[in-house]
């Protein structure tokens, strides 16, 4: 079954995740259409190759072309001609980046597939997908819906008071056109009490409706203190563990739909108390209600508005580099980057331009950074209206890049006491406009941001992303890694599988999480709540090595996203095991079983280990080859080098020593998949073939370091 299909399976809280995975860029149609070509191409390696993602894109579009020229339902023929349109011009500009949204969909894919087949979820997932949350929002969709019939109600109310008051004038002016030598009569004095009757009837019926009208605000006040912006935060908070690789972000529509709604009550109650404001023009009295409390309710209504307005103007997407799309936050000058803000409410009346600026680094505390950039591009967009959010103002800005400072008032600017990965910054967004006469200045902040000079920079800088959005809800504390707080081993060790399964689409498994436990702290790491520093975790070089943990987990992820992809998606490789462990498992393993793990004292190294019959009964013996690093690997697929390793000793026949991966599976049943043919086909020489080999000591083979040395030769194919 593929892997469209699977996902067409599951519930539906997974499926409505689909939908902030696909929009223009990559409509859902085309995934549709094309399920299982689009399945069988290579679009991780596309992503970093750009003649590959022309050649793939193109091809893309061939098929799309032939698949609208065989649909036989005419609407569907035409969306998919006009979705072909559109995707020609993006995929002749832009073919890295269209080919790493679909690498990012299908990844995104796999992790969703992941997770529905998940028993167990860490608790920062937990938090993220509960029913609680569920019933809350129920309870708020109940909350806007009867707020919005109260005020539906309350137009009846005006309405039928205005009448009353229509009725009532003119009862009025006529008795008062009457000659004065009629007033004493009988007749008259009972139009003057029937008249009396129907002004107390009119004030009865104003300080009703003030009296509805005051809870009605009293009751929006309330939902949007205590329930309305509380979601907002929580999205933010669901928004930041998402940029660290957490579960895909959800509920912004919702949140959009709550806002509008309660939004316009609010603008319909103005109106209401406007045409109050009109009905006292025409009819008042001693004691009137209204002007009386109308001027407060007013009052009241226009800063309900405008903080609901304000707080509903949000950054959706976060910033981010298109070269390393999982990597928000982290911003490279001198290299464009994408961001995008949306206003939540949609507003009645749109008749101006409703332009947003973009400021870096705006009010900082004197001294709380040390570099300082400006925006080299346009930082000014008007925001428009967007038929895939449901007619909601937003505004994306796709070109922007910064530069540094080099001189601040004449002085060079000098290196503060944070590193250049530990000092935050923050991009702010502002727009100002009037709305039924009501001025609005909003504002926004993204979160904060890691600005790099160098991309060797890119490592240290993700941790700081990590380990602030791991530990802290605040938005803005840019002083964070003066004093960073510890993180609990159980925290960080669901990002740290987060990080596999945004590139893998699986996580890691308890088993691996645990070595990597204990590789950072010790046998103290089986405890969940054991303290991690940030010093530990990211600055410190392991005991033994000259690079810290983070370095050399981050070596391991580059090195399976461009080399092992295909072979870790499959299981083949056990990777983070160490060699006590790995010899414990293969000592009563048959001769040749072997296993795949990562280096612990290279970066981004993969060895495999193999088990021999030694000499002496009854024995032994554990042979590792050097490990395989990403400069070899670019020479020669993985799987190839398991294919053809040979061992040279003592003048004998080379021979694989690899036989079964580890428990008990034939290699090739575990490989043939993942192998590529390398001979050469050039005529009029002999086809040759790449092939891996080790020379073997003279001595016998020793358990301890690695002993046989990785080479290549370049031998005729038998």
């Amino acid at each position: 079954m593929n892997q469209w299909k699977q996902i067409q399976q599951l519930e539906i809280k997974y499926l409505e995740q689909l939908d902030y995975l696909y929009d223009e860029n990559f409509p859902m149609d085309i995934r549709q259409v094309l399920s299982d070509w689009i399945e069988s191409q290579d679009w991780d390696m596309a992503a970093n190759h750009e003649s590959m993602a022309t050649v793939l894109l193109s091809n893309l579009l061939s098929q799309l072309d032939r698949q609208c020229s065989q649909e036989q339902n005419f609407l569907q023929r035409h969306n998919l001609k006009i979705i072909n349109q559109q995707l020609q011009l993006k995929c002749k500009a832009y073919p890295l980046l269209m080919a790493g949204v679909i690498s990012t969909c299908l990844r995104e894919e796999r992790r969703i597939i992941s997770t529905a087949s998940k028993q167990e979820q860490g608790p920062l997932e937990k938090s993220m997908q509960n029913s609680v949350a569920f019933e809350r929002q129920k309870n708020i969709d109940n909350r806007v819906a009867v707020i919005r019939s109260s005020v539906q109600m309350m137009d009846q109310a005006v309405k039928y008071l205005e009448d009353m008051q229509d009725d009532f004038d003119f009862r009025f002016k006529t008795i008062q056109s009457r000659d004065p030598a009629d007033m004493n009569t009988e007749v008259m004095k009972q139009e003057v009490t029937r008249l009396q009757e129907m002004l107390n009837n009119l004030d009865f019926k104003r300080k009703e409706i003030l009296s509805k009208m005051s809870d009605v605000i009293k009751e929006i006040d309330a939902l949007i203190a205590s329930q309305l912006n509380l979601e907002l935060m929580e999205w933010k908070r669901r928004q930041q563990i998402n940029c660290i690789g957490g579960p895909p972000l959800t509920g912004l529509d919702q949140l959009q739909n709550w806002f509008t709604l309660t939004a316009h009550s609010l603008f319909q109650m103005k109106r209401q108390l406007d045409k109050l404001g009109e009905l006292i023009l025409k009819v008042t009295y001693e004691s009137d209600p209204i002007p009386l409390q109308r001027p407060q309710m007013e009052e009241q209504v226009k800063h309900l508005i405008y903080n609901l307005i304000k707080s509903s103007f949000v950054v959706e997407k976060q910033p981010w580099m298109p070269t390393h799309p999982q990597k928000p936050l982290i911003i490279k000058t001198g290299v464009q980057f994408t961001t995008k803000v949306r206003l939540l409410v949609k507003l009645p009346e749109v008749d101006y331009q409703l332009k947003v600026k973009t400021i870096f680094d705006k009010d900082l505390p004197p001294g709380s950074v040390h570099r300082q950039f400006f925006i080299l591009t346009t930082n000014t967009k008007v925001m428009d209206v967007e038929e895939s959010s449901n007619g909601c103002l937003s505004v994306e800005f796709r070109h922007l890049q910064l530069k540094e400072k080099k001189y601040v008032n004449g002085a060079k600017v000098n290196e503060g006491p944070l590193s250049v990965t530990e000092e935050l910054h923050s991009l702010s967004f502002e727009a100002q406009f009037n709305i039924q006469g009501i001025n609005i200045d909003l504002e926004t902040y993204s979160f904060p941001l890691v600005v790099i000079s160098n991309v060797s920079q890119l490592p240290g800088g993700w941790a700081s992303v990590m380990w602030y959005n791991l530990l802290t809800d605040e938005p803005r504390n840019l002083g964070f890694f003066a004093s960073p707080p510890r993180a609990s081993w159980g925290q960080l060790a669901e990002v740290l599988s987060w990080q596999f399964s945004t590139y893998t689409g699986q996580g890691l498994n308890r088993e691996q999480l645990c070595m990597l436990g204990e590789k950072l702290m010790g046998q103290q790491a089986s405890h969940n709540e054991c303290q991690v520093s940030w010093s530990k975790f990211c600055k410190e070089n392991i005991p033994g090595k000259p690079f810290s943990f983070w370095v050399w987990l981050d070596s391991i992820l580059d090195l399976i996203k461009k080399h092992l992809l295909p072979i870790w998606n499959d299981n083949c490789i056990m990777g983070f095991v160490s060699k006590e462990t790995e010899r414990a498992r293969l000592k009563d393993k048959e001769p040749g079983t072997f296993l795949l793990r990562f280096s612990e004292s290279h970066l981004g190294g993969i060895t495999f280990t193999w088990v021999e019959q030694s000499d002496s009964a009854g024995e032994v013996k554990f042979i590792s080859v050097e490990p395989y690093t990403k400069s070899r690997l670019s020479a020669l697929p993985f799987a190839d080098i398991i294919r053809d390793y040979r061992v040279i000793a003592d003048g004998e026949v080379p021979e694989n020593p690899l036989k079964y991966l580890y428990p008990d599976i034939p290699k090739d049943e575990s490989f043939r998949r993942h192998y590529k043919s390398q001979q050469s086909k050039v005529f009029p020489y002999i086809p040759s073939t790449w092939i891996p080999i080790s020379f073997a000591c003279q001595t016998s083979y020793s358990p301890e370091p690695p002993c046989p040395l990785g080479c290549w030769t370049n031998s005729p194919s038998t």
